[in-house]
């Protein structure tokens, strides 16, 4: 988060129009040509970075602009400062065809590596091989480490990067000699201050100290970047940098490597003693520079993992040390995977780890690649993996759902590790309602990883479940926010939303009564049941209106849709009755956000009519709970978009022709609820508590009506006869007021359409009870036998016989 007056230069400098970015460079221009380095040159550069950073579009600035910034860049006698600046603005600028940097006459490393990220920013191949080469041959020149080589390896890990094959087997051993010898030799020394000069800087007072532990201690074996002190030596940086990039320069290398045998030992007889943590490799010197610096690589996150397990003696360094534990065991999963003879070296000190890790709360992140290790190699290693993926799939989202970074790790966890979770998929997809609590607390950025962790989590046996529990995912974040406030310690800081008050909410969370309820909506793993939960969605309305369960009640919809894309792929016929008979209960249950029922009744009508369509015996088996639903309304409140699609499904599949136990009397039953439904929406006055009923509801209950009374054609007249009054009901200036002209118009219309249809019955039953052959695409394309034609017919015909027309 930026601050207001961090904001407030970020929108100026995006408001800036090109006239003023022109004058600006113009600016710039004068003074880099006549290498004015000073102060206003160094603000006016600052003033151009901000404007080019600013916006995501591109910023163009004129050549002579840009030639003057590389020859800035390139100056022997340009300050360090201006050199950073005029290579972010390049590289902001970039891909530019005005740049023509070039790494081959650049003789400082730090030069170089500013350069090399200018030409790196271009994205041209063939200028990422050479800036490759140009950084491997300063490396390999062995020249005196000077205050600059270590701008050179993030150029080398960049171009790895970028193209895979720019190294040649050469290079590639080269680079992995000197980053074992950075990892396992550098200086166990701290660095020299520097002196500002003065009466009392003595040489005996500038004496370097040996470098410490996280706990103080003074370190007794080599130097990691868990290695403290007040300054530090070149050598000491290169350790730090080389640790940085040793897990992608390993995925890199691959499996395989260079067999030839490293001629050069020079840097074994350097550096501190060997580690005791790696005396097994006792031959290290005969190995190819590859597996030499996988040796070296396994030492340093042993000895990584030991320092871990240190008390910090500052905050910041325990966090580095969490931040380290992670990427230890993350490049120890490597080298196993690449070498399976360091697994059973690694096996007991990962064991321990877990353990260690199990019992300690504030590194929970870092069981997250343990549990990607014995995803790997637990069945080689014999470890019991299921109590693992339990322990992480139970207690972590339940105890840390509040914290985002841990969220979006564990859910992009899950992602990655889908195809070696195998028979223990079970225990991830059993956990769903723990995971879910991520969900709800963090939706924004963990909705798209959820749409696609959620065909993988659903199966037949939770399908009904997960639905149910995706509907109540706002109230779910209510009951969280009320966990939060009563455990939370007064002296923390709030993780809630403090400008809500809660304290009804808080008692009945409390209370035993509410227990059982609050329990099922915060379970771990799934029951297996679903419950009705309206009495909490009125305990928790207060907190309807946090921006948090806003944000979720967002979510849901798009959730709802991935949910039924999955489900469908799978569904048999009991499965798709069951989720049916969900959204007809569901659709009038759920929990009272602003704009949230809307949102989801959107997606249920349109998913109820899909499954519908998948099986359309589900209207004749479901009649009674599709009769109660409709008779349940009461009016126009509980009309929309789920009454609309549930008639018009049973106007269409409610037919012997899709099923055969479809009985007339059934017929009449819904015939009679609709009608009933119909006459009480078109006859209630709207009110500011009762809107008017929507045109498309009226239309299609018209349509369902004619459609079944052409399957039972002793309805026939009394359709009719309600028709003639809704038609005569629509011409009134009373529906033009209440629903608006055009609404009207439309009723009108469909009623007229109605009518003229049913003065010949069996042309209706052809049109409205289409059999399936009419459903195919021909008759909707060949001018002859299309149905709109026979419609067409129809209408000429009752015209003519009502004498609207000259026979």
């Amino acid at each position: 988060m930026f601050t207001a007056g961090a904001e407030s230069l970020l929108r100026q400098a995006r408001e800036i129009r090109d006239e003023e970015l022109g004058r600006l460079c113009s600016r710039v221009c004068a003074l880099l040509g006549r290498e004015d380095w000073g102060p206003d040159a160094l603000d006016a550069l600052r003033r151009l970075f901000l404007i080019v950073s600013a916006t995501k579009h591109g910023r163009r600035l004129e050549q002579p602009c840009v030639e003057l910034l590389q020859a800035a860049l390139c100056s022997p006698t340009c300050p360090e400062q201006l050199q950073l600046l005029c290579a972010a603005v390049l590289r902001e600028v970039s891909p530019s065809r005005s740049l023509s940097l070039t790494c081959d006459r650049v003789q400082n490393t730090q030069q170089l590596g500013l350069v090399a990220s200018v030409l790196l920013a271009q994205g041209d191949r063939r200028q990422v091989g050479s800036v490759g080469q140009c950084a491997l041959r300063v490396l390999k020149s062995r020249q005196p480490e000077g205050p600059g080589l270590r701008h050179l390896l993030p150029v080398v890990s960049k171009v790895t990067n970028l193209a895979p094959d720019a190294l040649h087997e050469e290079q590639t051993n080269t680079l992995n000699r000197r980053l074992g010898d950075w990892l396992r030799h550098a200086s166990v020394q701290q660095g020299i201050a520097h002196s500002s000069g003065g009466f009392f800087s003595t040489p005996r007072a500038r004496q370097p100290g040996p470098v410490t532990e996280v706990d103080g201690a003074v370190a007794t074996d080599f130097f990691t970047v868990l290695s403290t002190g007040q300054h530090f030596t070149e050598d000491q940086w290169l350790n730090v940098q080389a640790f940085s990039m040793l897990r992608a320069w390993l995925l890199h290398g691959g499996p395989g490597g260079s067999s030839t045998p490293d001629a050069d030992d020079r840097s074994e007889l350097e550096g501190s003693t060997l580690s005791v943590l790696s005396a097994a490799s006792t031959a290290s010197h005969l190995l190819p520079p590859q597996e030499r610096l996988r040796e070296k690589a396994f030492g340093y996150c042993q000895r990584l993992i030991e320092q871990s397990n240190r008390r910090a003696l500052r905050k910041a360094d325990s966090e580095l040390q969490k931040a380290c534990l992670v990427e230890a065991v993350l490049v120890l999963d490597v080298l196993c995977r690449q070498d399976p003879s360091f697994l059973y070296r690694t096996l007991s000190c990962l064991r321990a780890l877990h353990a260690r890790l199990c019992g300690d709360p504030t590194c929970v992140r870092a069981l997250l690649p343990v549990a990607q290790f014995f995803l790997h190699h637990g069945e080689a290693a014999a470890v019991d993996a299921e109590a693992v993926y339990q322990h992480l799939c139970t207690r972590i989202p339940a105890e840390h759902f509040h914290s985002p970074l841990l969220a979006l790790e564990f859910v992009q966890f899950c992602r990655a590790s889908l195809p070696l979770f195998g028979r223990h998929l079970g225990v991830l997809r059993s956990s769903f309602p723990n995971l879910f609590k991520f969900l709800a607390w963090s939706s924004p950025p963990l909705t798209a990883e959820f749409v696609a962790l959620l065909p993988s989590l659903v199966d037949a046996g939770t399908a009904v479940e997960m639905l149910d529990l995706l509907l109540d995912l706002p109230c779910l974040t209510a009951a969280l926010d009320l966990q939060l406030r009563s455990s939370q310690a007064a002296s923390e800081k709030p993780l809630w939303d403090v400008s809500v008050r809660a304290a009804g909410c808080l008692e009945a969370f409390r209370d035993p009564q509410y227990q059982a309820l609050f329990q099922h909506l915060l379970r771990a793993k799934a029951s297996g049941t679903t419950e009705r939960l309206v009495p909490l969605h009125q305990l928790l309305q207060p907190l309807a209106g946090c921006a948090r369960v806003a944000q979720c009640a967002e979510a849901v919809p798009i959730l709802l849709q991935a949910f039924f894309a999955a489900v469908t792929q799978f569904a048999d016929g009991t499965l798709t009755s069951q989720l049916a008979l969900l959204l007809l209960e569901r659709s009038d249950t759920l929990y009272e956000v602003p704009g949230y029922q809307a949102r989801v009744h959107k997606v249920l009508s349109s998913q109820f009519l899909a499954l519908c369509t998948r099986r359309p015996s589900l209207v004749v088996e479901q009649a009674k709970e599709l009769l109660e639903f409709v008779g349940s309304l009461g009016g126009p409140h509980g009309g929309g978009h789920m009454l609309t699609s549930v008639v018009w499904a049973i106007g269409e599949y409610l037919s012997v022709s899709w099923d055969r136990r479809c009985t007339v009397e059934q017929i009449n039953k819904f015939f009679e609820a609709l009608e009933a439904l119909l006459f009480e929406v078109t006859q209630s006055r709207p009110s500011a508590a009762l809107p008017a009923c929507p045109p498309q509801v009226i239309t299609v209950l018209m349509t369902t009506l004619t459609k079944l009374a052409s399957r039972s054609q002793d309805l026939i007249p009394r359709v009719s006869l309600f028709l003639s009054k809704m038609r005569t009901l629509a011409q009134s200036p009373a529906a033009g007021s209440a629903h608006g002209e055009e609404d009207a118009r439309a009723v009108l219309t469909r009623a007229t359409e109605l009518l003229n249809l049913l003065k010949m019955p069996s042309v209706a039953q052809f049109v409205l009870t289409p059999s399936a052959e009419v459903s195919e695409p021909r008759y909707h394309r060949d001018t002859n036998t299309a149905l709109p034609l026979a419609l067409s017919t129809v209408s000429r015909l009752v015209e003519r016989d009502a004498g609207l027309l000259p026979g």
